[in-house]
């Protein structure tokens, strides 16, 4: 791909926001040296990777590649034998540290997550634990070696220490003594690498010990005591002795770490192709755009795009087709009115779909894959070469047609402008049918009316253009494909003021045939915006009626559960009424059949009959379904909305979702479950009033716990704050919250640098009574808030 194109197409610009969703140096290399490609198969690669990856961040939100800092120099010199310092030991540490962090992010927390292109890359990491703690254990920071490194080395510094406390221990008794009215300060200081006190140059011969140096004027002589020349002789030894000792630790995790270079160099590059891939990703993310289809048949048909270096609040979706029906589209329409941007943004779209980038276009867009795209956009007027701005155009232009073939896409900016126009529309016309007749893809925006005839008359050819509301003198940039566009001269200028006398002398100039062309274009821009109108009601008149059609399939699904369940429970009912009933007639039959056999009495006998009856009647009063009814009659101006209340007949709990229209019926909201009841079917469930939930609970305890439940949030909002402030206001608000039994919690703290989102995940990791916590997902804050969850 030429690289005028990519320059006069903004790819650049692309690029530069891509390498700042980058987090890791080669990451951002990669990012800066990515081309579009011709190869479909590796174009859809990196199609599926960058798909992958957007699904990833919007399931567990973005993560960060930052210490993937570069390792090859020093494995080169672990090949060797050599020894590596604190620094690169320090970053192999922080990438195994981030190799294991990303490995865990990368692994699948359900068994419903499927798999995923970007699985082989996460299975690459080697976390090498042991060797990462090893090397935190012994180098806690940058140039700083831990005590507990070697035993060696920590009986060094157990020395050094006593030393020093020796050494100052004997300077303060001179300072504050014998030697106080020499010293032309009362302290301690250091020269060179040596403990040294500041006498006064008079007395030079009154301290004994070492010069090793005096103030700039000389009035004062830097002196070593005689008495800590040799503490200082031998902290020296073991300032040396600690060099040394820090040396074999070093080449000793440099041993342990040569072990492992290929593993640490497979990290590396793992850690930042998944930086290269996610900064493709969270580039989709931000733009809102979408995978589109590739084919090797020329055809073009973008779906609701939006360029993207346009204010997403602000820019107009286009919809282009090209390569199918027709292969040369012909856009005209005033300026400003947006010919240029949906030129550039067609152009654009390839190019970012051939690198392996989503574009921000609807679903299913498809772009074809162009080995070569030209592009003459914009005024390249050259006084260096004494070319105008014709020339430099056709210039431009030759170059183009000797290279052009049926794999390019051909885009121009005002054809042929800045010539005379009748010779200007011929050559235009010529270009554009020369190819036309090859098949290559070309889309070109042009004032001429010749080429809107040549377009109308022309198989293969279409119109298009920049719809342009007359009224508020506006473009509405909305691209119409199968209609010319109107230049709207004429309307323009009288808007603006030019004389009417004027404007009517211009028309009068105008021939009958240009007058007739003209008002064909109005009937058919006029056609054009009805359908287009037409056509949204028609879709979402059709979205509304799937709508309808899902919710009465899931009610009517609800519906026919519940009736089941009815069923069911009265089928079980009816069965345990047989059981009775017959264990009832047993008993009866046995009884008739020892009367007057036995020693039963007629008493008895009647005494059985008349409780035998009574249990029949409580079974069948238990039995009976009658229809309930209200404890009180309601009125419509009874129910409000979001108020409790309970649906008699089928015995559910919900919300009130309506006001009772004319005939008393209202919607009701019973979980998942939506239905319309009358008023006559309601009982409005009374809820106690704080004040009377407050007034049962007598202990202080429980209003403690009732007046908590009443004020506290289920969100704090740290927005501004700095850590300390944050962490104090977040762990009174969790005690808060433990008291007012909320076990789900929201923590704002907003994206920014990430310093405060870490300082509140280090101060959620120590509470005992956080149970977990993660950020929020996709659409509730993402990356901004994290969920905490008390137990």
């Amino acid at each position: 791909m030429n690289q005028k194109t990519l320059f006069k197409l903004e790819y650049d610009k692309i690029i530069a926001l891509l390498e700042k969703e980058a987090t890791s140096f080669r990451g951002g290399q990669l990012c800066r040296r990515l081309k579009p490609m011709t190869d479909i198969n590796k174009i859809n690669t990196f199609q599926e990777q960058t798909a992958a990856a957007f699904t990833r961040i919007v399931q567990k939100g973005l993560i960060s590649f930052g210490d993937a800092a570069p390792v090859e120099e020093s494995m080169k010199r672990l090949e060797v034998g050599g020894a590596l310092s604190i620094s690169e030991l320090l970053r192999i540490s922080r990438l195994l540290g981030n190799a294991a962090r990303v490995k865990a992010y990368g692994r699948h927390d359900t068994q419903e997550e499927s798999c995923d292109c970007l699985d082989a890359f996460f299975e690459q990491l080697e976390p090498l634990t042991p060797l990462a703690n090893e090397i935190e254990r012994c180098i806690p920071g940058e140039d700083e070696v831990s005590d507990d490194a070697s035993s060696t080395l920590k009986h060094i510094r157990r020395s050094i220490n006593g030393i020093n406390e020796r050494v100052h221990a004997t300077l303060t008794s001179l300072v504050n003594g014998s030697l106080r009215t020499y010293l032309q300060d009362p302290i301690i200081t250091m020269r060179g690498d040596r403990y040294c006190i500041p006498v006064k140059a008079e007395y030079r011969g009154q301290v004994q010990g070492l010069i090793h140096d005096q103030s700039s004027t000389g009035s004062t002589l830097f002196i070593e005591p005689m008495a800590v020349v040799k503490l200082n002789n031998d902290l020296k030894e073991l300032y040396a002795r600690e060099q040394e000792e820090i040396q074999i630790i070093l080449a000793g995790l440099s041993e342990e770490a040569a072990q492992y270079i290929e593993e640490i160099r497979a990290d590396y590059r793992a850690l930042t192709d998944l930086d290269f891939i996610f900064a493709r990703g969270a580039l989709a993310l931000s733009m809102k755009a979408s995978r589109p289809v590739f084919n090797e048949e020329n055809k073009i048909h973008i779906r609701e795009g939006r360029h993207p270096l346009l204010d997403p609040k602000t820019v107009v979706p286009i919809t282009v087709t090209l390569g199918e029906e027709f292969d040369l589209l012909i856009v005209t329409g005033p300026n400003t009115g947006g010919k240029t941007v949906s030129l550039k943004t067609v152009g654009l779209f390839c190019l970012m779909g051939q690198a392996g980038l989503h574009i921000p276009a609807g679903d299913r867009s498809q772009l074809a894959v162009f080995h070569q795209i030209y592009a003459d956009i914009g005024d390249e007027q050259s006084i260096e070469q004494s070319l105008s701005t014709f020339s430099s155009h056709m210039t431009n232009i030759v170059s183009f047609l000797k290279k052009v073939d049926s794999h390019s896409l051909v885009l121009f900016d005002e054809l042929c402008a800045g010539t005379d126009p009748t010779e200007g529309a011929a050559l235009a016309i010529a270009i554009l049918s020369h190819l036309h007749s090859q098949g290559i893809c070309t889309m070109a925006t042009t004032h001429y009316s010749e080429l809107k005839v040549y377009a109308l008359s022309t198989p293969g050819v279409e119109n298009a253009c920049c719809e342009f509301d007359v009224q508020s003198l506006r473009p509405t940039y909305r691209l119409l494909i199968g209609i010319p566009g109107k230049s709207n001269a004429f309307a323009i200028s009288g808007k603006l003021g030019l004389p009417d006398y004027i404007i009517d002398d211009a028309r009068e100039r105008l021939t009958e045939q240009d007058i007739s062309f003209e008002d064909l274009l109005t009937d058919l821009e006029t056609s054009k915006r009805t359908i287009e109108k037409e056509r949204e009601e028609i879709s979402a008149l059709r979205k509304e009626a799937e709508e309808l059609k899902s919710q009465a399939k899931e009610r009517q699904e609800k519906l026919d559960e519940q009736r089941d369940r009815i069923l069911r429970e009265a089928n079980e009912k009816a069965n345990a009424i047989l059981r009775d009933a017959k264990e009832v007639a047993d008993e009866t039959i046995r009884k008739f059949h020892k009367f007057g056999k036995e020693n039963i009495s007629a008493a008895e006998m009647e005494k059985d009959r008349e409780r035998i009856r009574k249990k029949v009647n409580d079974t069948a009063a238990a039995s009976s379904l009658k229809s309930k009814k209200p404890k009180k009659e309601h009125k419509p101006s009874d129910f409000k909305l979001g108020e409790s209340v309970k649906v008699l007949s089928m015995n559910l709990t919900g919300t009130v979702s309506s006001l009772p229209d004319a005939r008393g019926n209202l919607t009701v909201q019973m979980g998942i479950l939506r239905s319309q009841v009358n008023i006559s079917d309601l009982e409005i469930i009374e809820e106690p009033s704080s004040y009377g939930a407050k007034k049962m609970n007598r202990t202080s305890k429980g209003k403690i716990k009732m007046g908590k439940s009443l004020s506290v949030r289920p969100e704090i909002n740290l927005l501004g704050r700095t850590v300390d402030e944050a962490v104090a206001e977040l762990d009174k608000y969790l005690d808060d919250a433990l008291l007012a039994h909320l076990y789900t919690v929201r923590v704002v703290h907003g994206k920014g640098t990430g310093a405060l989102r870490k300082g509140i995940h280090e101060y959620l990791r120590r509470q005992k009574h956080v149970k977990s916590y993660h950020l929020a997902e996709f659409g509730e804050g993402d990356a901004g808030v994290t969920i905490v969850e008390l137990g």
